[in-house]
């Protein structure tokens, strides 16, 4: 077989697994129907009766966590809000910024998972001291991603969980 009837071969292939959804980066292995985007062409509507002529953004899930907690949440802005505002965009960077460590990302994923406790928290190895941990708490309580209701004891805010998760879903290469 020559290198282009190799190729050919390989492209078909390639179209072949694609029909069928198989592809890189959809843990799922299908590609959405029309009734997929439910959630979409409710969102169209929904900004084509408010006049948003450039559009918007809407994310929502529904959560149930190892701990058993369930989280409804869903959050919709026109595009225009989200754009024009120069101070969204500063808060966001702080936001991020939180986020952006890895032993805060994983105490986040340890609290949904039922450690609370700065005593649970930094039993776990890679946490680091007692010192360490509480300066990671205070960076994610500052941002508004943690909320310490007392007694060394944090959780994720519930109005904070499906963004979290989205902010996760959204960072995946």
């Amino acid at each position: 077989m020559t290198l282009e009837e190799r190729v050919a071969a390989l492209e078909r292939r390639l179209d072949t697994l694609a029909e069928q959804g198989g592809r890189d980066g959809d843990p799922g292995g299908r590609r959405p129907t029309d009734g997929d985007f439910w959630a979409l062409e409710g969102l169209k509507a929904q900004l084509a009766e408010h006049g948003a002529a450039q559009g918007g953004v809407l994310f929502t899930g529904s959560v149930r966590l190892p701990t058993h907690d369930r989280y409804d949440w869903q959050y919709a802005l026109p595009t225009e809000a989200l754009l024009d505002v120069e101070e969204r965009w500063t808060e966001a960077a702080e936001s991020f910024a939180a986020l952006g460590h890895p032993v805060r990302m994983r105490l986040l994923r340890e609290i949904l998972a039922g450690r609370r406790t700065v005593a649970e928290l930094t039993a776990l190895d890679g946490i680091g001291t007692t010192g360490q941990a509480y300066h990671h708490l205070r960076q994610l309580t500052a941002a508004g991603w943690l909320h310490n209701p007392g007694r060394a004891r944090y959780e994720v805010p519930p109005g904070r969980v499906v963004p979290l998760l989205v902010a996760l879903a959204a960072a995946r290469p």
